[in-house]
């Protein structure tokens, strides 16, 4: 399959996505909890049915892999959903909320689109392409290319961690303060690692992919690459090493 018609369907699917949640967001959603005690909004239903409904008459042959719908398909090809990442944010009318979309091949995220429809921004790599910012939509301004900092001592490396507990394991050197949006200033090179401990493959599938392309580095629980295993550590190339050891990651070699 050609990437460039891949990307440029991920583009299209992911837009109307955005749209239709703006849509949500604007006129206002309550959440309710689902059985695993996180937050779920008719909106995140919504969006999810018309990016499955949108790939399976695009790619009926790509299995699709969705936070609210679970799996669909056994193809080595799966297009990774998460119809609103941050729907705590987006249920009481904070902006900082995504709408995720990231391609897998025979277990490898080959490319990646987020979109904050709200802030108007959105983020996209493709595998051996980089890393792209730009406003939302694309058409309005040139997209930038993406580099993560060169910090390479622990000592003046800026970190960041998903809650407090995982924030308080990581070496005491500048922590700034919790952002809404930590894997962005990682790949704007604003800091320079994140820890996350519980995330779903979902979360983390465009992000990795982002990541490497602009030159940062992942590492799961396992030591491995994978986006299910739960949390890792993303940091840019000159820190990882050091990180992994410093928080007793299995690293690989």
């Amino acid at each position: 399959m050609d990437s460039a018609a891949d990307l440029q369907l991920a583009f299209d699917t992911s837009d109307l996505a955005a749209d239709l949640a703006l849509a949500y967001f604007e006129s206002g959603v309550s959440a309710t909890l689902k059985a695993d005690g996180t937050p779920v909004t008719e909106a995140d239903r919504a969006v999810e049915r018309l990016f499955r409904e949108m790939l399976s008459a695009a790619r009926p042959e790509d299995a699709l892999l969705g936070e609210e719908f679970g799996r669909l398909g056994q193809s080595d090809r799966v297009w990774i959903i998460d119809p609103v990442d941050g729907t705590s944010f987006f249920s009481r009318g904070d902006p900082n909320w995504r709408v995720h979309i990231a391609l897998e091949v025979a277990g490898s995220t080959e490319l990646a689109a987020v979109t904050a429809p709200a802030l108007r921004r959105c983020w996209w790599a493709i595998r051996g392409g980089g890393s792209f910012e730009s406003s939302w939509p694309r058409e309005e301004a040139e997209p930038k290319r993406l580099e993560v900092s060169a910090t390479s001592m622990l000592a003046e490396a800026r970190f960041d961690a998903l809650d407090n507990a995982s924030r308080s394991i990581l070496p005491p050197s500048a922590r700034p303060p919790a952002s809404p949006l930590p894997l962005v200033e990682l790949v704007r090179g604003e800091i320079d690692a994140f820890l996350v401990e519980r995330y779903h493959i979902w979360d983390h599938a465009p992000w990795i992919l982002l990541v490497e392309e602009a030159g940062g580095r992942f590492t799961d629980r396992t030591g491995g690459r994978a986006g299910d295993q739960g949390g890792g550590l993303y940091s840019n190339a000159n820190l990882h090493s050091q990180l992994l050891t410093a928080l007793q990651y299995p690293a690989r070699p």
